[in-house]
């Protein structure tokens, strides 16, 4: 569960947070009635709903990044968000990205070839290209070097380049939220935790194999 109180139907904000409820969830109470079309549980939306501002903030931005008005090519912000997910260890962010790029019509093959795409043979070089920008704010805290981004420069706009920037790093900030809160897919324990060594061992010096005192 998550690590914050869900906002059940009957609490929920009337301006912001029930008519998203509504649209996602039907009559149901998202608390007691779990579950949306992707397969989630739906609990981000209630642990955001503890904050109406915070959850119309964050629904205005679904709605920034999906309106036509957007320049980018859809699929090529879709792969920067993916990526997000991925590199940031939000089994959410990417599970539910990887449906998006399926429903844009993006093709299996390079969906499953995402954690690999630097040596995968299936993205073009403008995709390969974005993944490689997508890394760099993601996992290099937006190193980005000046030699690739003068690629970028060469085959994106501006504005497009403002939105690829300003998407990755906004889905990268909901992977972290989403690990951090518990939500969805994110409700998992940390996989890296010590094991136990086997009955009757002691501590030791593992180069002198002296016990420490």
């Amino acid at each position: 569960m998550p690590r914050l109180r869900e906002v059940p139907l009957a609490e929920a904000d009337e301006k912001v947070a029930l008519p998203l409820y509504r649209q996602l969830f039907g009559e149901r109470d998202p608390v007691s009635e779990p579950g949306t079309a992707t397969g989630t549980r739906g609990d981000w939306w209630s642990v955001f709903a503890n904050s109406p501002d915070t959850l119309r903030h964050a629904a205005q931005g679904f709605a920034y990044y999906r309106t036509p008005a957007r320049k980018l090519d859809p699929v090529l912000r879709e792969l920067g968000q993916t990526w997000a997910g991925w590199a940031t260890y939000s089994q959410f962010v990417f599970s539910q990205h990887c449906k998006s790029l399926r429903g844009l019509g993006v093709s299996e093959a390079k969906i499953e070839a995402l954690p690999v795409w630097q040596t995968a043979e299936v993205f073009d070089a403008k995709e390969r290209l974005v993944l490689a920008y997508a890394d760099r704010l993601v996992c290099h805290g937006g190193r980005v070097p000046d030699a690739l981004f003068a690629e970028v420069k060469a085959q994106f706009s501006d504005e497009e380049i403002l939105e690829l920037t300003y998407i990755t790093c906004t889905y990268h900030m909901h992977a972290i939220m989403s690990r951090a809160l518990r939500t969805e897919f994110d409700d998992r324990d940390d996989p890296i935790v010590e094991v136990p060594a086997p009955e009757g061992f002691d501590a030791i010096d593992f180069l002198g194999g002296r016990r420490r005192e």
